[in-house]
């Protein structure tokens, strides 16, 4: 189609999807994409985490969670809770870890109720739930997707193997691949390596790495793509920080409420 030309540097995977498809529509001709990586996230500019709550404002990257609508003109990443429930959600029993009897419930978020990576069919079982909110997040328009508690066998031994989580964690990554989106690696940065290999994450989103020292752990695998959220302003002017940092208050509120805290570190 003559005069057609897409610019990748400023485009986001989202608006990439659409062009092309838009295209498609009107002719069907070979079509050279980006490359392979056209769907990460920029590796500088603005980032904000507003899982509390959406609101405006001039960002080149958002992560919102899976209820909400993406950041019109910025890269949007999609929370998703991939290994406990949502508070309020309803699951089917069978698929909910249980310990003598009674549902397992993480003591950090008591309203959420860990989830049995078990076996195959209790995997497929999560993947129908979990995979509907994928599918979802890449409809409204998301560009990717941050799957939460990845952790949940450290956190749970000897209820929760390593082995089961990261075979559902693979099933995510494959859906939101199929959904031509990324996924990012949340939790368990001292296995990035392995676990990137086995499951194919595409990016980090870290939560207080510069606080706990993990950040190397993430930068040595995924490079710049790593979006790091500090809550204590002392660790926001860290030396060593990743390139994208920022400061937010820890109930990750929205202005104008009196405890919003934003800024770049």
């Amino acid at each position: 189609m003559a005069g057609f030309r897409l610019d990748c540097r400023q485009a986001s995977a989202g608006t990439v999807r659409r062009a092309l498809l838009a295209v498609a529509v009107l002719v069907i001709l070979p079509v050279t994409a980006c490359g392979e990586d056209s769907n990460l996230p920029p590796t500088g500019g603005s980032f904000d985490y507003q899982l509390g709550g959406a609101y405006d404002g001039d960002f080149d990257i958002v992560a919102r969670d899976s209820t909400a609508e993406p950041a019109e003109g910025a890269y949007s990443i999609c929370y998703v809770n991939g290994f406990q429930t949502q508070p309020g959600a309803e699951w089917p029993e069978g698929l909910l870890l249980h310990d003598g009897g009674e549902l397992v419930v993480d003591p950090e978020w008591p309203d959420e109720y860990v989830l049995d990576t078990g076996t195959n069919d209790n995997r497929r079982g999560i993947l129908d739930v979990v995979g509907r909110s994928i599918d979802r997040c890449a409809a409204s328009g998301f560009d990717a997707v941050e799957i939460d508690n990845l952790d949940v066998w450290t956190r749970f031994p000897g209820s929760v193997s390593e082995e089961s989580t990261l075979d559902l964690a693979a099933m995510y990554a494959e859906r939101a691949h199929d959904a031509g989106m990324a996924i990012a690696q949340k939790n368990v940065p001292d296995g990035a390596e392995s676990i990137r290999n086995t499951v194919g994450f595409d990016f980090a989103v870290a939560e207080q790495c510069i606080e706990f020292d993990e950040c190397a752990f993430y930068t040595d695998v995924y490079g710049d793509a790593v979006l790091d959220i500090e809550y204590a302003e002392e660790f926001c002017s860290a030396s060593d920080r990743p390139a994208m940092t920022i400061l937010r208050d820890r109930g990750l509120t929205t202005p104008p409420d009196p405890s919003y805290v934003y800024r770049r570190c």
